[in-house]
Formats: C-alpha cells, sequence, structure tokens
C-alpha cells in the first residue's frame, strides 16, 4: 500500500521564509507564456458578494498542463479589514492538487503569495512594455501591495526616483520612508495624485477607486501605466480618454472585461474590444510585440490569475518539503 497520504500545511510565516521576489518574478513569467502558448486552464473566476460587509469572495481555479500543476485559489477582499478587525484587506487559502489522481497535496497561505505575484505580474509587464530608458516610478496608492509593487519594479529596472500619494498622508510618508530606507532609493511623497503621475516614466495604481484617480492631460506620451487596482466590477482608476490614447494589454481577456480597467469603459460603450490590443501572455510568449516606439503609452491592465497562485504555491511546496518546513496533516478523506 506504500506510506500513508498526507497533505501538507503551511502557513504564512512558512510562505515569507520560501518565496523570494527574484524567484517569483521567474515563476510569473513562465505562467504568462505558458498562456500565452494555451497550455493552460483557467476558468474566470466567479464571486460571491457580502454586500453588507463590503467584501467579495473570489473562487480562483487553474492547470498549467504542460509543467503538470493544478490549485485552486480562494481569495477575499474586504476593504474594512484593516480598520475594523486589523486584518489585510486581501486574505487567501490557496489548494494544491496532485492532477493524476485528484489528491489534495497542501493546504497554504495564499495572502503573502497573493501579494508577491501581483507585484511580479507589474514587473513582468514593466519588462515588456516600458522604455528601456524608464527611471522615474509615480505610484498612487500606499496600501499592503505598494511596497510589493516596488519591490518587483526594483528588480526589473533602475529606478531613480519615486514618486507616490495616497489619501493618508501619514501613510505615504511612512511608506517613503521605511521603503526608502530598505530599497535604498530616493522616495518623495507627493501632495496630489496630478504631483505623482506628472514626470513619471513609470505609473502603478493601486487603489480601490470605483472613479478615475489618473486624468488624461496628466499623461504624457512614452509613459507605460501598471493599473492593479481594478479588480473587480465597478472599479476603474484611469480617465477612459487616457485608454483611447494608448496600447492596451490585458492578462486575461474574460476576467478584464469583466472586472479590469477596462470593464466599465467597455460597459459604457467608451471603448470596444477592438481597442484591447492583447494579453501579456503572446507577448511574453514572443507571438505578438510588445512596446514598439518609445512614443507609445502602454497600459497593462492587471485583474490577477490563478495560474500565477499555482505555479507559485508549487514552488513553495517543493522548497518546502526540501527545508522541512510545514506541517503534515492525514489526507483529509481518509
Amino acid at each position: 500500500m506504500g506510506e500513508p497520504l498526507k497533505m501538507r500545511m503551511l502557513s504564512i510565516n512558512d510562505v515569507k521564509q520560501l518565496l523570494k521576489m527574484e524567484d517569483t518574478l521567474k515563476l510569473v513569467e513562465t505562467a504568462f507564456k505558458e498562456k500565452g502558448l494555451k497550455r493552460v486552464q483557467m476558468p474566470p473566476k466567479p464571486y460571491l458578494y457580502f454586500v453588507k460587509y463590503n467584501g467579495d469572495l473570489r473562487i480562483m481555479p487553474s492547470y498549467l498542463e504542460e509543467l503538470d500543476e493544478a490549485g485552486i485559489k480562494l481569495v477575499n477582499v474586504h476593504p474594512n479589514n484593516p480598520q475594523k478587525y486589523g486584518l489585510p484587506t486581501i486574505l487567501a487559502t490557496i489548494l494544491l492538487f496532485d492532477p493524476k489522481n485528484g489528491v489534495p497535496v497542501c493546504i497554504m497561505d495564499g495572502t503573502w503569495i497573493t501579494a508577491m505575484r501581483t507585484a511580479a505580474a507589474t514587473g513582468i509587464a514593466t519588462k515588456y512594455l516600458a522604455r528601456k530608458d524608464a527611471k522615474i516610478v509615480g505610484m498612487i496608492g500606499a496600501g499592503y501591495q505598494a511596497p510589493f509593487q516596488l519591490e518587483a519594479l526594483r528588480e526589473v529596472m533602475d529606478v531613480e526616483l519615486v514618486k507616490i500619494y495616497a489619501r493618508r498622508k501619514e501613510r505615504v510618508e511612512k511608506f517613503a520612508e521605511e521603503m526608502g530606507t530598505k530599497l535604498g532609493l530616493d522616495i518623495e511623497a507627493m501632495d496630489t495624485a496630478e504631483a505623482a503621475v506628472r514626470g513619471s516614466d513609470i505609473l502603478v495604481t493601486i487603489t480601490t477607486a470605483r472613479e478615475p484617480v489618473v486624468k488624461d492631460k496628466w499623461v504624457v506620451e512614452g509613459m507605460h501605466i501598471n493599473g492593479i487596482g481594478a479588480d473587480a466590477p465597478g472599479k476603474q482608476e484611469l480617465e477612459p480618454k487616457i485608454l483611447k490614447r494608448a496600447k492596451i494589454i490585458i492578462d486575461d481577456w474574460e476576467q478584464a472585461c469583466h472586472s479590469g480597467e477596462v470593464n466599465v469603459p467597455l460597459a459604457r460603450g467608451e471603448i470596444t474590444r477592438e481597442d484591447i490590443y492583447g494579453e501579456l501572455g503572446e507577448i511574453v510568449a514572443g507571438l505578438r510585440p510588445g512596446r514598439i516606439s518609445d512614443d507609445e503609452i502602454t497600459i497593462f491592465d492587471s485583474t490577477g490569475l490563478s495560474i500565477h497562485d499555482v505555479i507559485t504555491g508549487w514552488h513553495v511546496l517543493r522548497l518546502a518539503e526540501q527545508r522541512g518546513l510545514g506541517k503534515d496533516i492525514p489526507a483529509l478523506y481518509l
């Protein structure tokens, strides 16, 4: 019969010890390529809405066929968590399954992985879509995800200056001080969103906005924008006029049209599907070019892909097994 089947359980502290941004970037890039080559299964994520609590739960399964890695992430978004419960806005759990028999092999915290792989997607998009001489980063939003975003950008480009704005000034000043020291970067806290956008080569938006926070008149030719915050129906961060001027690259057609930065402009008829250039995976796989001139405005519309969670989760599990981290529990069905 062999050894009894077990499932490994990994906490957020286990994951933090094992997962590095450099590795996450490579994993996410591989997953984008696999998607571009159509070697993944990833149905669009359904939502459960907890209206009275201002939150939702998202179900995100996927299978990377060539790598033979399968899993599912369950992730909530509750914007009131930090103030009401002292919890992150996003909490996630990842389950990994052996494709050959369906056995669940691991349950792990997905909160840290979500933050890392979200930032890594920004890093990969910037690698393929930003101007090669880009040095100035503008950021709008200084919440939980912001440090991860900057760390990923630091891995793929030479950052000369960071300009950051958020509604809570004390949070911006704390971010500038702490991340400036940690990464050895010049980070300036700005008083307005406009000041953070103007003069930036790369812009990252990481808010929960449902009305545009970035105006068309602030955006100049050659800028690359990573739109991260619009990840649910009704959310948007960019004035639609910007989209009409830009080359729009999404991470997934179904998800972006339903819940990405393009979801509101599409629903209102301000843009059409023909205005969307394509998926980042196609560019990573070499199936179509990314940026073709220094004058282009490029936008990466990120909704978050389950394949990024799954490929990263399997990487973490293998490292945990090698290093003896985590706890084995009996298979739940025995």
